[in-house]
């Protein structure tokens, strides 16, 4: 099973829409397995995003990311990455189809509800920078053979 994070950025902890975000990967199948909530600083804002820090937009980035509370999250499925990253929808909440996270709550490209991990080798630094070993937790899911098929397990 791969491991994927999400974060859901300040703009949709302050819109009340963190449980309405968890319910639809939930609902997708996807297991939650750690999540908690903090606010970034400046310090963690610039190693995340250390790829825009020299783009003229990043102080925007930086003060959006940094002006509520976050929630940090590890979604745990078989393509995990790749269907977290479907769901979300285009960056561009504008631009994003409706049915997807992004299409249906936003319409800006920065207050764009959540952050998704684009590739496993990302997923696994952001997890790591954001998580201990024993903030997961694992636990039997007995729907798992109604989800998958059992040559995918």
């Amino acid at each position: 099973m791969e491991r994927t994070l999400v974060i859901i950025k300040p703009c949709a902890v302050q819109r009340g829409l963190i449980g309405e975000v968890l319910s639809r990967f939930e609902r997708r199948g996807l297991k939650l397995v750690a999540m908690k909530m903090t606010r970034l600083d400046a310090e963690i804002c610039r190693r995340h995003y250390a790829h825009l820090a020299d783009k003229p937009f990043y102080p925007i980035i930086e003060e959006s990311m940094t002006a509520a509370p976050v929630v940090l999250c590890c979604m745990e499925g078989i393509d995990a990455v790749e269907v977290v990253r479907t769901m979300a929808g285009a960056t561009n909440g504008r631009k994003a189809l409706p049915g997807t996270i992004r299409g249906d709550y936003c319409v800006s490209h920065q207050e764009n509800i959540i952050h998704a991990s684009d590739s496993l080798e990302s997923a696994a630094q952001e997890l790591e920078r954001f998580f201990k070993p024993e903030d997961y937790c694992s636990y039997d899911n007995p729907l798992l053979g109604y989800l998958y098929a059992k040559d995918e397990l």
